[in-house]
């Protein structure tokens, strides 16, 4: 990997990791639905140019139906849950659950489209999830909070965002595999738009948020999904996705970060123990890290 993509892959983590900290900061005030709309609304602005510039507006137009799944699956519903979550439970925490993504995409790959599971990958899965049981059994709590959501209904929204995310990844290889990157990014943006703009309007806050909570929400937009997707999709032609992929590893340290800089939130023991037991399990499901051989063929 060249510095440049390096730079690239910390950039990619740091705006990752901050989406948290804006969904945090706005989930409150324009409310999830709201929030989730603003966000693609804005994604989409800043990369629907682009997509004209390319000349590959032809591709969205070609394969509109399946990108307006993806739309849906990659960006509307977990968009939304996310920032459901944020009315609950912290930036970190929401990020450290976000990086359960590519177990639920090993998962569905498996289920679905057959892909092999070796002994290292079983392994992964089953770290991966105790871990997330682990630290859900310790932060999990049914009593509603300031905003009437419940820690334990907050955590349920990440884990189904992140199915999400790891179902919309064997959708993406099934019936988008050969479309240009950018024409998934831009039109999974629009379409979210779409689905998202109705809801948006009935859910709409009734009093105007104010500048630093519109501030919040367009940076998550241009900065956190446009932006952000720009250099996701450089760093998969760079460097290849299975070398992208791993700034899932690096997200859930900027966003705990982001958090105890900018809004106070605690760092404990628990969270880094289960980010830990999460990310191990996590890159033994995506091949980053393998069982020996040795001890492979004693357990075969």
């Amino acid at each position: 990997m060249k510095a440049r993509d390096g730079i690239d892959l910390v950039m990619l983590a740091a705006l990752w990791g901050a989406a948290f900290l804006f969904m945090r900061m706005g989930a409150a005030a324009f409310g999830p639905v709201a929030l989730a709309a603003v966000r693609v609304t804005g994604a989409a602005c800043f990369l629907l140019p682009l997509l004209v510039w390319r000349r590959e507006v032809p591709a969205l137009r070609a394969h509109w139906k399946p990108l307006m799944v993806v739309g849906v699956l990659n960006s509307a519903l977990p968009f939304l849950l996310f920032s459901y979550a944020a009315l609950a439970i912290n930036a970190g925490l929401s990020s450290i659950f976000n990086a359960t993504t590519p177990l639920w995409g090993a998962l569905v790959a498996w289920l679905w489209l057959k892909d092999r599971l070796s002994a290292s990958r079983v392994l992964g899965l089953v770290i991966g999830f105790a871990g997330v049981a682990w630290l859900a059994w310790d932060k999990a709590s049914f009593k509603p909070g300031d905003h009437g959501v419940s820690a334990a209904s907050a955590i349920g929204a990440c884990m189904l965002a992140a199915f999400c995310y790891g179902l919309s990844a064997s959708f993406t290889k099934r019936w988008l595999t050969g479309v240009p990157p950018m024409a998934v990014a831009a039109g999974s943006q629009f379409s979210a738009t779409l689905v998202l703009a109705l809801p948006a309007f009935f859910f709409w806050p009734a009093q105007t948020p104010s500048a630093p909570h519109w501030a919040a929400a367009l940076m998550l937009a241009v900065l956190c999904t446009g932006v952000a997707y720009v250099l996701f999709f450089r760093l998969i032609a760079n460097v290849g996705p299975a070398n992208a992929i791993t700034v899932t590893f690096l997200i859930p340290a900027f966003a705990v970060l982001w958090g105890a800089l900018f809004l106070g939130e605690p760092i404990t023991g628990a969270m880094v123990l289960g980010c830990a037991v999460i990310l191990l399990g996590t890159s033994l499901a995506t091949g980053v890290l393998k069982l020996p051989a040795a001890l492979v063929r004693g357990r075969a």
